[in-house]
């Protein structure tokens, strides 16, 4: 660990920053701020970065960075060197500016799953159960799992729901989970093990679009009842 964050190796074409290991709103625009750096000034072998919750890892061509940094001693020394060097400068690491966006939900039976038994969970109404989940604004810490699955809190912990102990095989298109504190959309059809408590219509994943997925890290969500 140095200075509050902690390099590592994921596998030998790729590196991970991690500034902690906790759901944190400071160490996820850390995560996001170092993502934006690279994406915005890429190295020779730059791939892609991912933000996490609280990490960020940076995918790199291996044969291209060794060529492009002939005195570092590995292709992952060199990277490791930039993210350093990136993280000392803090004026350049400034998170870009975010959204907040609406997501209408339906929640009648066949599109909120699990409402039901989120509701017996907690001794609540169905409709205690929407008011809670609609009144909050949500953070979009991360993408993944599926293109466009957003991993989104903090759900509030009179609905908190475990994960189910067995998941579903199919999981419809739009659906929108809880999993413990955390809240997300499948983009995509999918097995899957989060409470569902209602569905959406918005495309969250259009692989042809300009930008292929409709939220980004660091957005923020504002769930609605569909009309």
């Amino acid at each position: 660990m140095s200075d509050g964050y902690r390099i590592f190796p994921l596998g030998d074409s790729a590196l991970t920053v991690e500034f902690g290991n906790e759901i944190s709103v400071e160490l996820n625009e850390r995560a996001i701020a170092l993502s934006e750096y690279f994406e915005n000034n890429p190295f020779p072998g730059f791939i892609e970065t991912v933000p996490a919750y609280a990490s960020t890892t940076i995918f790199f061509d291996i044969a291209r960075v060794t060529a492009a940094f002939p005195d570092a001693r590995t292709a992952w020394d060199a990277v490791r060197l930039l993210a350093e060097n990136a993280l000392t400068h803090t004026q350049d690491l400034a998170v870009r500016e975010t959204r907040t966006v609406e997501i209408p939900i339906h929640f009648d039976r066949e599109s909120a799953l699990d409402l039901d038994y989120i509701a017996k969970c907690h001794s609540l109404k169905t409709n205690d159960v929407i008011q809670i989940f609609t009144e909050r604004t949500y953070r979009v810490f991360m993408l993944g799992f599926l293109p466009g699955f957003t991993y989104m809190a903090e759900v509030d912990e009179r609905i908190a729901t475990p994960r189910k102990e067995a998941p579903r095989t199919a999981v419809p298109k739009g659906s929108i989970g809880i999993a413990g504190k955390q809240t997300g959309i499948y983009s995509l059809e999918s097995p899957g093990g989060w409470q569902i408590v209602g569905r959406t219509d918005v495309e969250m994943f259009t692989p042809d679009g300009e930008r292929p997925t409709l939220l980004r890290a660091g957005d923020s969500v504002r769930f609605v009842p569909a009309k």
